[in-house]
């Protein structure tokens, strides 16, 4: 079933779902037939199928809940996963390529920083914060069309877009 946004909430300009690749899929549920299949073993009646009835759904809720999060900026915020900021909070909008995450994501990390990172999404996205309130110096995201929303989070902020 399609995701379907809620109608209460304003119109995404962008919207990511930082779901895990499709070629998961099929080694997840093989590795869930495989493990049913030595749980069974030959016997017969419930403990023929049962592992089948427990593995696989246990695989696809694991690669839902690891997918879940979104990465949506409508007119007036941008949501990260859970956290949420006004545009006008924001500063200073830079790309961070996938050879440089590792480094931003390691030594250079601020431990005050918001961080949502998923290891299958190459690029990721650091958006200063400038809320004089909020002790979050940045936040520092997995985002697959990073150049995308940089170019429309800089059309808000004033400040330029790193590539």
């Amino acid at each position: 079933m399609p995701d379907r946004p809620d109608p209460r909430l304003p119109a995404a300009r962008f919207d990511e779902r930082l779901s895990v690749p499709w070629w998961w899929w099929p080694v997840a549920l093989g590795i869930a037939g495989l493990l049913a299949a030595e749980v069974h073993l030959g016997y017969p009646g419930v403990r023929a199928w049962l592992p089948y009835l427990v593995t696989a759904p246990l695989a696809v809720a694991v690669l839902l809940r690891l997918g879940r999060h979104r990465v949506q900026l409508t007119a007036d915020e941008l949501r990260v996963g859970p956290a949420r900021v006004a545009l006008c909070h924001l500063g200073e909008v830079a790309t961070v390529p996938a050879e440089s995450k590792r480094r931003s994501m390691g030594p250079e990390l601020d431990p005050a920083a918001f961080v949502l990172h998923r290891p299958w999404v190459g690029s990721a996205l650091r958006v200063e914060l400038v809320d004089p309130a909020d002790p979050t110096p940045y936040w520092l995201f997995s985002v697959r069309h990073a150049d995308e929303l940089a170019a429309l989070l800089a059309g808000h902020t004033g400040a330029p877009a790193d590539a």
